[in-house]
């Protein structure tokens, strides 16, 4: 009764080691179905070459499994704690692309500095503070969930408009309204990391853009009158 679901997961999987956002077996994409109140998700450690359609982990909105052979993604409580606190979200994508992973690592958001960024999210690309041992020693990848959601409530951001983070010391997720949406995104939010490293070996003083011109990159793809791309 989930195999189609399955086989969005799968397929949306399969794109990240083609656009070269993971190696080996890290990352994993989950997709939900909320009439249902669950959602697919790659099972742990098994490599992309070798994995199937039929292995992808069916689980529910509070975490537990409810269809598939094989365990499910470590990451997978994270997940669960998005979906329920994101209700609009269709798909999450979790990876440790490199450039992503590196501002991670530095603690930073990742600043606003030209029209590509500004193209796909009106501010900087959140940074959650790290999680504190506390967190870490209890229920961790639940706790992965509740520090990105608290984030997001403390600083005002929309999820539907800021639809990616960076977890301190981890990585990124990233979400969308549908698999094809989340997997973009990822790879939109590594390119946008790489540009900003770029900018700041080139110029370390590089100034933000202005709000002005993030203001109408933003509106011209996303607004009421936005004007990109085709009508249909």
């Amino acid at each position: 009764m989930y195999d189609e679901l399955k086989q969005e997961c799968f397929e949306a999987n399969l794109q990240l080691p083609k656009l070269q956002l993971v190696i080996y077996t890290f990352g994993n994409v989950s997709c939900a179905d909320h009439s249902k109140g669950i959602f697919a998700i790659k099972p742990s450690g098994v490599d992309y070459e070798t994995m199937r359609w039929q292995d992808m982990v069916i689980v529910d909105f509070e975490g537990r499994k409810v269809g598939g052979d094989l365990r499910y993604s470590s990451d997978t409580p994270t997940h669960a704690v998005l979906y329920r606190e994101f209700p609009n979200t269709g798909s999450i994508v979790h990876t440790h692309s490199t450039y992503a992973v590196a501002w991670a690592q530095a603690h930073r958001a990742v600043p606003i500095y030209g029209t590509t960024h500004a193209d796909h999210l009106p501010c900087d690309i959140p940074c959650t503070p790290p999680l504190s041992p506390e967190q870490i020693n209890g229920e961790y990848e639940v706790e992965t969930g509740n520090q990105i959601v608290d984030h997001f409530k403390t600083a005002q951001l929309n999820p539907e408009e800021v639809p990616m983070v960076l977890v301190s010391e981890h990585g990124p997720f990233v979400w969308g309204r549908n698999s094809s949406k989340a997997v973009y995104h990822a790879k939109v939010l590594e390119e946008l990391c790489r540009m900003a490293l770029l900018t700041e070996q080139i110029n370390p003083q590089a100034p933000r853009a202005s709000e002005t011109l993030i203001a109408r990159h933003y509106q011209r793809k996303h607004g009421d009158k936005a004007y990109y791309g085709q009508t249909k």
